[in-house]
């Protein structure tokens, strides 16, 4: 069954249920509107900064824009962009494309110009639609993509080098479009989240979106009664993939644009929330932002939250272990995925497995996954390998790229690059990214180690640690400290900290420094090797 027939069955069932709302905080708390609030201006006192649509709009307005793509020389294999923050339109649009048997391409909204036009050219877009805050970057490239036959704009004041999706597609029929799908027909090319070098495109099938809707449910149980609250970017399979358990199960979701610890537990407490996905870092702000008394929990209801989940990063056991002291009921699970096995969920903890944080736990539902060494056979169990994963969500391909497909796909398996080992009751242990392993004097020093026992350190917000040259050792691992706001600590003092690691896992430079995060939490290593790696700023001093 292709995933738009989940769509439109809840239309036919829950037609006149809420499907999304939609909440801008930062629009109340300044007082501002912009071209959409304008528009909802009411006495309703929450209207210009909160939107909302039942599923019958949401399958109405997917309807509409498809039999716009359709009119407009769009045909099935087609590929179309989306460039949007995340908003109300979002997944409506993102539906659309779907209906019309297009491939629907979402990009980064952090891309530069040259970024956009890279991916745009890498997916072979014939179509792409972008709103407001992408005007300047793709007037700059606009006449660089001729391939790219239409260009649509979401919001008033349409520039003259796009179409105005707004009129065009309200002025569409909102019944079904007649295009046949079925399961193997491609849905979707996603982008890797370039961490690694340029992104990768990822092309995945209606199988594999369906398969993230069941494992998604099969994890959280998701029912009618839930509300999940939505908060990374839509254009990042994590997000979607998510709220997937909702649209199978024909649940409420909050789209909350914004990442604030109030904005979090405001939009919990009145939206009555059941399920929150966040990134570390956002838990982590919500925990400091209690304990340093600017949130009292008592000002929010928060009894029917059931659920707080993570992904998309090693979770430290200090911050699930702070978390449980302040929500003693709520359920816990960890997600383990990447955009080439379609988004989280391929290995998670489980709710019952509480007593197993710090592992990213087993395969998920409808998967295995294998631990292997070099040659790619199974490594004893306790010992360090690559981690691999087979199920229905796995890519098709790397897109119009044989050769890179060829290096992750064999035989079924996706090999993730990252680095594992699996306990005597069979649950795994993120170790690394087998890119990020720091060689030094022989000895692989897997930084992801390090970093969750420097979080430990109750001054220490946030830590990355790479390997930097030396011309002894080859590498030394590096920790780059983000201290917490009022909190001091010098290097000596984290030096002593760190004594309590074998002698070969202490870091033997300390740089105190933002870390750098991507929009999915991911550590943005390249950019900390750059900057402390090749120019070497900092003179490396050995410390034992």
């Amino acid at each position: 069954m292709p995933i738009t027939e989940f769509l439109a069955r809840n239309a036919r069932e829950y037609g006149n249920e809420i499907s999304i709302v939609e909440i801008n905080p930062e629009l109340q708390e300044k007082n501002e509107f912009n071209w959409r609030e304008l528009e909802l201006i009411e006495p309703n006192p929450i209207a210009e900064f909160r939107r909302e649509m039942t599923w019958r709009q949401f399958d109405d307005k997917a309807n509409q824009f498809a039999n716009l793509l359709l009119g407009r020389g769009i045909k099935k294999g087609d590929q179309v962009a989306i460039l949007l923050m995340n908003c109300l339109e979002w997944l409506p649009i993102y539906f659309g494309i779907l209906k019309t048997g297009a491939i629907a391409v979402p990009l980064n909204y952090r891309y530069t110009a040259e970024e956009i036009k890279y991916c745009l050219d890498l997916s072979e877009a014939d179509a792409v639609i972008f709103g407001f805050e992408f005007i300047g970057r793709m007037e700059s490239i606009i006449n660089k993509i001729p391939d790219v036959k239409l260009c649509f704009y979401v919001g008033d004041n349409c520039p003259v080098f796009a179409e105005s999706y707004d009129q065009l597609a309200a002025a569409c029929s909102p019944a079904a479009p007649p295009v046949k799908l079925s399961d193997e027909d491609n849905a979707a090319i996603y982008f890797s989240s370039g961490t690694t070098g340029f992104p990768k495109a990822i092309l995945h099938n209606h199988t594999s979106l369906v398969s993230a809707c069941q494992t998604e449910q099969n994890h959280h149980s998701q029912t009618r009664k839930d509300n999940f609250l939505l908060i990374p970017p839509l254009y990042h399979t994590g997000a979607k993939m998510h709220w997937f358990g909702s649209l199978l199960a024909g649940s409420k979701a909050v789209l909350l644009r914004g990442v604030k610890p109030h904005w979090i537990l405001k939009a919990v407490s009145e939206e009555q929330v059941t399920i929150v996905w966040l990134l570390v870092p956002w838990a982590q702000d919500i925990l400091d932002a209690i304990d340093r008394g600017e949130i009292k929990l008592q000002d929010y209801q928060l009894d029917q939250w059931r659920l707080m989940h993570i992904g998309a990063q090693p979770v430290p056991p200090s911050l699930i272990r702070r978390w449980k002291e302040y929500f003693p009921n709520h359920q816990y699970d960890t997600n383990y995925g990447l955009s080439e096995s379609i988004g989280p969920g391929c290995v998670h903890l489980g709710v019952e497995n509480i007593h197993k944080v710090g592992a990213i736990g087993i395969p998920g539902f409808n998967w295995e996954a294998m631990i292997v060494d070099e040659s790619h056979l199974p490594v004893p169990q306790g010992e360090v390998g690559e981690l691999a994963v087979k199920g229905p969500g796995l890519m098709t391909c790397y897109y119009n790229d044989p050769e890179a497909t060829a290096a992750i796909l064999k035989d079924g398996w996706l090999f993730t690059g990252d680095m594992a080992r699996r306990d005597e009751d069979g649950f795994i242990y993120l170790v690394d990214r087998k890119k990020d392993v720091i060689i030094s004097g022989g000895e692989n020093i897997y930084p992801v180690q390090i970093e969750d026992f420097l979080r430990g350190n109750a001054a220490i917000k946030d830590a990355a640690v790479i390997g930097i040259p030396d011309p002894r050792l080859g590498e030394i691992a590096a920790a780059v400290i983000e201290l917490k706001p009022d909190h001091a600590c010098n290097e000596d003092e984290i030096m002593e900290f760190c004594k309590a690691l074998p002698r070969y896992k202490r870091p033997r430079q300390i740089i105190f420094d933002e870390v750098p995060r991507n929009p999915t939490g991911k550590i943005e290593k390249p950019r900390l090797r750059e900057k402390y790696r090749v120019n070497n700023i900092v003179e490396v001093q050995t410390k034992n």
